[in-house]
């Protein structure tokens, strides 16, 4: 038997480059708004701003509108699908993503079980689906359709019960840009005229295809990456097989601490020295959530700093890697960072002022255009713990 070759190496830079060019991070894309949700697999949207945010850091001629109007048009949607979280999906993607997450939908109800003690979760599911396609409904109002049922639980447990058995998009005009509105609830099948593609065991073969394309999409956008990295972004376990399955058709490397990384054979690999222009990247956004090792954006010793207890901060990129925080006051934009960076080949954040700056007048003209903001770089942020 032949004895196969160590896997070549790739270092933190190589990592690096290679997942922001798939991040359409390295330089803007041509691609429309809708052909980049879709590449990207969904953008986090906890809040309403992120996806514009996350869409004008990463395309030429990006519009604010052109979102909104895809999402008015229903060929977008908001949907809680990877890690529990809400993202902003295609259409498509709502369809076939949430029964491949299903399962993790599944065990969050564990730990609801007391407050839905004595409840028939299949007889909740359909009750809520008949309210929610009767008229979009809001958690406040589901809960309490619900509990005129069942009296005895706890009102919330059956909300998130209903949340975490149904697929559930929110209704416009909420994430619309510029627009206010409360959120409101009706299943994607009623939404999107369509059924939500099914993955339960009676369709093992549809299932295993499934995750297998949700494989190659995940390295598509975030490769070279290890099982741990594809699991810590969908919020999912067990997705090893999947992986043999498809090992014929990936590389495969080792990133510097021996872990094995998976990767598409055509998928770009840019020298580690391509330069990496600064980037104003919304709370949340996918870039830093994807991986179980971060260290290929988040160096170690900034590790947590991004953070706020739960909450995250809006995070600003320069040569690629975290280095600072950002956001926006009645009348400036405030950027706060972490100071000059070490190690070989890696350019100091004064050098990078100016393109910084061009960086957030662009970002501000594309979002806000009209609008007069200074922009004012604030004082290193202490450290936080997370």
């Amino acid at each position: 038997m032949t004895k196969q070759p160590p896997a070549p190496v790739l270092g933190t830079r190589a990592l690096n480059r290679a997942t922001l060019d798939r991040q359409l991070l390295l330089r803007r894309s041509s691609r429309s708004a809708k052909e980049a949700v879709a590449h990207l697999v969904g953008l986090q949207a906890q809040n309403v701003k992120p996806p514009y945010y996350a869409l004008a850091a990463r395309l030429d001629g990006f519009a604010p509108e052109q979102l909104s109007g895809l999402m008015a048009d229903r060929d977008v949607v908001r949907i809680v699908t990877l890690r529990s979280t809400i993202h902003t999906h295609t259409a498509a993607d709502a369809l076939t993503l949430r029964p491949l997450v299903q399962p993790a939908r599944t065990r969050e109800l564990t730990a609801f079980r007391k407050g839905l003690a004595g409840v028939d979760l299949d007889r909740l599911a359909a009750l809520a689906r008949d309210l929610v396609e009767a008229e979009p409904r809001t958690m406040a109002g589901l809960r309490e359709a619900l509990r005129a049922e069942w009296p005895d639980a706890d009102p919330q447990s059956l909300a998130v019960a209903a949340r975490c058995t149904l697929p559930l998009v929110q209704v416009t005009p909420r994430g619309l840009w510029g627009q206010s509105g409360q959120v409101a609830l009706t299943t994607a099948e009623h939404w999107l005229g369509r059924p939500v593609e099914s993955a339960s065991a009676a369709d093992a073969t549809d299932a295993v295809d499934a995750t297998d394309a949700t494989v190659l999409r995940y390295l598509a956008a975030f490769g070279p990456a290890s099982v741990k990295d594809m699991q810590t972004w969908a919020g999912l376990t067990r997705l090893r097989d999947a992986f043999e399955r498809l090992r014929p058709r990936l590389l495969t490397f080792r990133d510097e601490g021996g872990v094995e990384l998976f990767d598409l054979p055509d998928a770009p690999r840019p020298d580690p020295a391509t330069p990496a222009p600064p980037r104003f990247l919304p709370e949340f956004d996918n870039l830093l959530l994807s991986h179980a090792d971060r260290t290929r954006v988040v160096p170690p010793e900034l590790r947590g700093r991004a953070w706020q207890g739960n909450q995250a901060y809006r995070t600003l990129l320069v040569d690629g890697f975290l280095a600072g925080v950002w956001k926006l006051t009645e009348d400036a934009l405030v950027i706060e960072t972490f100071g000059q960076r070490e190690g070989e080949g890696e350019r100091s954040l004064a050098a990078e002022r100016d393109a910084i700056l061009a960086e957030g007048e662009r970002m501000l003209a594309t979002l806000y255009p009209g609008a007069s903001y200074d922009i004012r770089f604030g004082a290193v942020l202490p450290r936080i713990g997370r």
